[in-house]
Order: structure tokens, then C-alpha cells, then sequence
């Protein structure tokens, strides 16, 4: 277990435990996230606990190509149900992707001191948002790190049912990344298409 201080600094990725904890400490500075992101890592972790770093392996992955739409899903798109903008309302998106109601969860990892840190990257074209809405209504969305030719997900939400799969779906349907990092396994992510590769196969795409 490597402890951060003050030195932008991270331990290579192959000293990670079994879980994928990496190190504990350092801060949420821009610099940092984005040297954690471009290094194959991510913080998370609850309020009030000291700040950790994760690199799991293997890490859950999807290629854009191999998105999956389902017969519902396609109906959804054909009947224009929603609304798609991107960086409409960044800082609303987190919000509501740390305020949802999950199944099996009873807080958030979304704790105030990330809601600023990713607003700053925000600021800085690092970070960006997707939103969906109804009637003008923001029901589902998400947001991530933009590393160039790879997406580095963080969370998405829906208050309304199939938002935030309308939302990635579009997100892959861009083109606009060779891949887009969901980090860790659910099933959720399977069925959108995402799939585990290496994490030595995932930090080649990073370098490219």
C-alpha cells in the first residue's frame, strides 16, 4: 500500500492489491486526476474517508463498435423519446449522479470535495458531461474524463427508465473514441456491450 503526499507521484499500477487498491492520500488537484487517469488509475472512495486510488485488473471496457441496443432500446430511439446536449449542465449531472437512489446503496462515493474537483477539470475541457432530457425535463445522463481517443467514465444516472443507457449509447455511437473505460464489472455495463480486457492491454490504448 503506497501512502501520497504532496509530490505528483503515483506508483506504478502493478503494485495494485488484488481488489485494484493502489495508494491512499494526495489530493484532487487537476494535475493529479489527470496524471491518475492517463496512468490507468481513479479515486474512489466515501466522505469522510481519506482519498483512495484504484487500478483494477481486469478493467471493464467498451468498444465503441461492439455497442449492444436492444429491440426496446431501438423502439426508444425510434419514437424520439429524448434529447441528447453535451455540457449543457455539467455540475447538475454530478449532482444528480450523487444523489440517484441506487439498488444495494446507501452513499455515495460523489462526495462534495469530487463534485468540485471535476467541476475545475470541467473548466479545464477535461471532464464533460452528456445529458438527456424529456419534455425539457433532465431525467438521465453522465460524465467522464476526455483523454483524447479514450473516455474514462465516472458515473450516469436516470430518473426515468432508459435515460442513462440512451446516453451511453449515443456517447459510443460519437466515434469519437477508440474505447470508453467503465472501470469495473457490472452487469449492467455487459449488457450495453462493455467487456473485461487486461489492464496491461488497457494501459496500451492509453499510451496511444
Amino acid at each position: 500500500m503506497y501512502f501520497l503526499n504532496e509530490d505528483l507521484f503515483f506508483p506504478s499500477v502493478e503494485n495494485a492489491n488484488n481488489e485494484g487498491l493502489l495508494a491512499v492520500g494526495g489530493d484532487l488537484l487537476p494535475e493529479r486526476l489527470l496524471l491518475a487517469y492517463k496512468s490507468g488509475i481513479f479515486p474512489w472512495f466515501n466522505e469522510g474517508s481519506q482519498i483512495l486510488w484504484w487500478s483494477p485488473n481486469p478493467r471493464m471496457v467498451l468498444f465503441p463498435e461492439e455497442v449492444k441496443i436492444s429491440k426496446s432500446m431501438r423502439k426508444v430511439f425510434k419514437a424520439n423519446q429524448f434529447k441528447l446536449t453535451k455540457n449543457y449542465c455539467f455540475k447538475d449531472v454530478l449532482i444528480k449522479c450523487a444523489t440517484v437512489k441506487r439498488n444495494g446503496q446507501e452513499d455515495t462515493w460523489i462526495t462534495e470535495s469530487m463534485i468540485n474537483a471535476y467541476v475545475k477539470l470541467h473548466e479545464l475541457g477535461k471532464a464533460v458531461s452528456y445529458e438527456v432530457w424529456e419534455n425539457e425535463e433532465l431525467v438521465g445522463g453522465l460524465y467522464g474524463i476526455d483523454l483524447g481517443t479514450v473516455f474514462c467514465g465516472e458515473s450516469m444516472f436516470s430518473n426515468v427508465s432508459n435515460a442513462s443507457k440512451y446516453a451511453f449509447i449515443k456517447l459510443a455511437q460519437e466515434n469519437r473514441y477508440k474505447l470508453i473505460d467503465c472501470q469495473m464489472y457490472t452487469p449492467h455495463l455487459e449488457s450495453l456491450g462493455a467487456r473485461e480486457i487486461k489492464r496491461i492491454d488497457f494501459l496500451e490504448y492509453l499510451k496511444d
